[in-house]
C-alpha cells in the first residue's frame, strides 16, 4: 500500500486533483506554451514530482533513469553500471567531495558514494523527494557520508569553487535554460575539476517541421516535467558558453546492445522489470483506479498514471525513430585558471 499512502507527496490529499489539472494546463496537448512552462518551472516541476515519485519508486526502484544495456543483462544491473561508468569518467577518489544536481530521492548518489567511497550532496527542490531520500539513506548507512539541499539548481546556494567533482543524471533537462544552469555548476566546481552528465535531448534526426516528431516531443514533455527539450548541439554550445572545456562528448544510446526504451516497449515482457512493462504498467493503472474508487489514493493519481503511460509512449516512439536520446553523454572540465 506504500503507493497508495504516498501518490501525491507533500501535495494536500484533497488538492491532488487540482494539482493534476495545473501541471496539465502547462503543456502543449492542454494548450500550454513552452515560455510558460519556463517561467513557472519551479512549480510546474514540483508539482510534477509530488504526483509522480511514488509511481517511478513503484516502477522503477530508487535510480529513476535508463540506461545502455548489454544482453543477458538486467535493467537493474544496466542502471548500476551507467551509475559506475559515471563516476569512474568523473575519476572519483575517497574522499572527496561531490555534488549531485537534481538527485531525486538519491538512488545514484546512494550507488556513487558506495562504489567510490565519496561524500555526496544531493540538490533537489523537491521537499517530498528530499525527506524519502534521507530515510533511504539512513536504511542504507550513508548518512553519515550524504546529505540532501533543498535549493533550485538555477541558483544554487554554495559556496564558490567547493566540489571535486560534480555530475547529473537526466535532471538538467527540467532547468529552463540551460547556459545559466551550466553556469551555476562551473562556479561551485573547483577549477581543474570535472562535469559529467547524461541529458535528455532531441537528436540530430529530429524535424520540427514534422507533426509527428513534435507530437512525440510533446508527450515526452508533459510525461516527464519538462519545459522543453534541447538539441544535444545546444548543450554542447551551453557548456562552452558557461567555461567548460569539453573533453568527450557522445550520444550512448547509439551503440547500446539493447534498445535503452526496451523495458517500455509493449512489445517485450520481462519478470524482471514486469512492473515497468505494458502489462504490468495496465496492471497498476488498475490497481490505481481500485485504490483511487475506494478511498485509499487521492482523487487525480489516474490522472498521473496516465500522462506517465503517454510518456512511455512518446519515449518508445522517439527512441524507436532515434530522434531522441535520455543518454547524451559528457565530460567537461573547468579550467586550472578561472578566467571568467
Amino acid at each position: 500500500m506504500d503507493l497508495a499512502s504516498n501518490l501525491g507527496g507533500k501535495i494536500d490529499k484533497a488538492e491532488v486533483l487540482s494539482a493534476v489539472q495545473k501541471y496539465e494546463k502547462y503543456h502543449v496537448c492542454y494548450g500550454g506554451q513552452e515560455e510558460e512552462r519556463k517561467a513557472n518551472y519551479t512549480d510546474m516541476v514540483n508539482k510534477y514530482y509530488d504526483l509522480v515519485t511514488s509511481f517511478y519508486e513503484f516502477g522503477w526502484g530508487e535510480s529513476f533513469h535508463f540506461a545502455p544495456r548489454w544482453k543477458g543483462e538486467s535493467l537493474r544491473e544496466s542502471i548500476k553500471r551507467h551509475e559506475h561508468f559515471l563516476a569512474s569518467q568523473l575519476g572519483l577518489k575517497p574522499g572527496q567531495k561531490v555534488l549531485d544536481v537534481g538527485c531525486g530521492i538519491g538512488g545514484p548518489l546512494r550507488e556513487i558514494s558506495r562504489f567510490s567511497l565519496t561524500s555526496i550532496t544531493g540538490l533537489n527542490n523537491n521537499e517530498y523527494q528530499i525527506t524519502r531520500g534521507k530515510e533511504l539513506n539512513r536504511i542504507a548507512g550513508v548518512d553519515k557520508t550524504c546529505n540532501f539541499v533543498k535549493a533550485d539548481f538555477m541558483k544554487m546556494p554554495l559556496p564558490d569553487n567547493s566540489f571535486d567533482a560534480v555530475y547529473a543524471i537526466e535532471a538538467t533537462c527540467h532547468a529552463p535554460d540551460a547556459y545559466g544552469c551550466y553556469k551555476e555548476i562551473f562556479r561551485v566546481l573547483k577549477p581543474g575539476q570535472c562535469f559529467a552528465a547524461y541529458e535528455w535531448c532531441m537528436t540530430d534526426s529530429f524535424d520540427p517541421q514534422n507533426p509527428e516528431h513534435q507530437k512525440i516531443k510533446a508527450e515526452i514533455e508533459i510525461g516527464d516535467g519538462l519545459p522543453d527539450i534541447r538539441l544535444t548541439a545546444k548543450c554542447l554550445e551551453a557548456l562552452k558558453q558557461a567555461g567548460f572545456e569539453v573533453i568527450w562528448e557522445k550520444d550512448l544510446a547509439v551503440d547500446s546492445p539493447l534498445p535503452w526504451y526496451l523495458p517500455l516497449d509493449k512489445s517485450h515482457f520481462s519478470l524482471s522489470s514486469f512492473r515497468l512493462t505494458a502489462v504490468g504498467r495496465l496492471f497498476t493503472k488498475n490497481m490505481v483506479k481500485v485504490l483511487e474508487y475506494v478511498g485509499l489514493a487521492p482523487k487525480g493519481s489516474l490522472r498521473v498514471q496516465d500522462f506517465l503511460e503517454k510518456a512511455a509512449e512518446g519515449l518508445v516512439e522517439g527512441g524507436k525513430r532515434e530522434i531522441f536520446t535520455p543518454m547524451y553523454f559528457f565530460l567537461a572540465r573547468k579550467p586550472d585558471s578561472d578566467r571568467n
